[in-house]
Formats: C-alpha cells, sequence, structure tokens
C-alpha cells in the first residue's frame, strides 16, 4: 500500500492485478471516495477529478463536504492508565504523544492489515 496526497486529502493506493489498474480512495475522511487509473499520472489526475466531482456534487445537494481529519485525538481515561502510558512512554524513551502515537499507527496497521 502507498499513498498520495492533494491538497490536505490523503488516498490510499493499492494496485489491482485483476484489473490491472491502481486503485485510490481517500482515507482521511468519512465519506467514500474511490478513483482509479492505468498510470501513476492518470490516478493523480482521477484523484484531482473526483475530488473535485465529490466537492460539486455535496454543492449541488447543499451537504458540507467532510473536511480532512484534524490531527488532534482526545482521549479519555483513568489516571492509572495515564500513569501506565507515560511509564511505558519513559521506558522506551520517547514522550507520551509521540509513543501513543506510534503504538496507535502500529495497532491500527496490524488491525487493518488484510494478511494479518
Amino acid at each position: 500500500m502507498s499513498t498520495m496526497k492533494l491538497d490536505d486529502y490523503i488516498a490510499r493506493i493499492d494496485y489491482d492485478e485483476d484489473r490491472e489498474v491502481f486503485h485510490g480512495r481517500i482515507i482521511n475522511i468519512r465519506d467514500v471516495v474511490n478513483f482509479y487509473g492505468a498510470t501513476p499520472a492518470e490516478l493523480k489526475q482521477e484523484f484531482r477529478n473526483s475530488l473535485e466531482c465529490y466537492l460539486e456534487v455535496c454543492a449541488e445537494r447543499g451537504l458540507e463536504p467532510a473536511k480532512p481529519y484534524s490531527g488532534r485525538f482526545n482521549i479519555r481515561m483513568s489516571s492509572e492508565e495515564h500513569r501506565l502510558i507515560a511509564q511505558a512512554a519513559e521506558h522506551h524513551g520517547e514522550s507520551l504523544n509521540a509513543w501513543a502515537r506510534k503504538t496507535l499507527d502500529d495497532a491500527a496497521r496490524r488491525e487493518l492489515d488484510p494478511a494479518g
């Protein structure tokens, strides 16, 4: 899997061997926006076209388009959980934020990996 960025939108890129095309899907919004291309250049253009189409359809229907995720994530936990996580981060020589981000990213990738 690879990614492609256009403005603040990020797409996951996979290769469909059966159809012999690249498949992209915007991953940092709630809505589903897919696009395809036979070459990287075509894929990039289709990303732009699909995003523009999505924004136009939202405008025509009077809907607010989904915004890319902000990059901020707040989580509530007990003071004991907070202490344990802070200790684990310290054990790895990282800030709590850096350790939590890396740990959550690793867990999400394992969870979403189809080969899992």
